[in-house]
């Protein structure tokens, strides 16, 4: 990690099992990256795919969120609020290119459309190990 992310990580309302961000490996008041690893033995596993797990779109949709939109958001806001941002989806659009295994790194990248009226939205997008894009969309959250 380039830098002390810890207070953002410290301030995502989410805990394990639902906690979707390990890693922030950059963010500014425009973008965010930060990395994920699927455990093997995840709960959603179990039913998804029967003997053939995948991660479903709405736990890759999620960690995109995570990562993308809410440590973004916490970032863009760490001066100007004195409780910690709580940022809820409002909205989504995402593509699917690729699957996503038990036991893959991740990486999410995130770029700010815009910030306005207390509603951020950004482009974000997923990539394997491989750099091969997984997923891509775009996605808002409101605070």
């Amino acid at each position: 990690m380039n830098q002390d992310y810890n207070y953002i990580l410290d301030s995502l309302p989410y805990q394990d099992p639902f906690l979707f961000v390990d890693e922030l490996i950059s963010v500014s008041n425009e973008t965010c990256e930060g990395k994920y690893r699927f455990l093997e033995d995840a709960f959603f596993y179990k039913g998804h795919f029967k003997n053939h797990p995948v991660t479903p779109g709405v736990i890759i949709t999620e960690c995109m969120a995570q990562i993308g939109v809410v440590c973004l958001g916490i970032f863009i806001l760490k001066d100007s609020l004195a409780a910690t941002p709580q940022l809820a989806l409002s909205s989504h659009t995402v593509d699917f290119y690729k699957p996503v295994y038990p036991g893959e790194t991740v990486t999410v990248l995130s770029e700010k459309h815009y910030f306005r009226f207390q509603k951020l939205q950004c482009a974000v997008k997923m990539l394997n190990e491989k750099g091969e894009l997984v997923a891509k969309g775009t996605i808002s959250g409101m605070v």
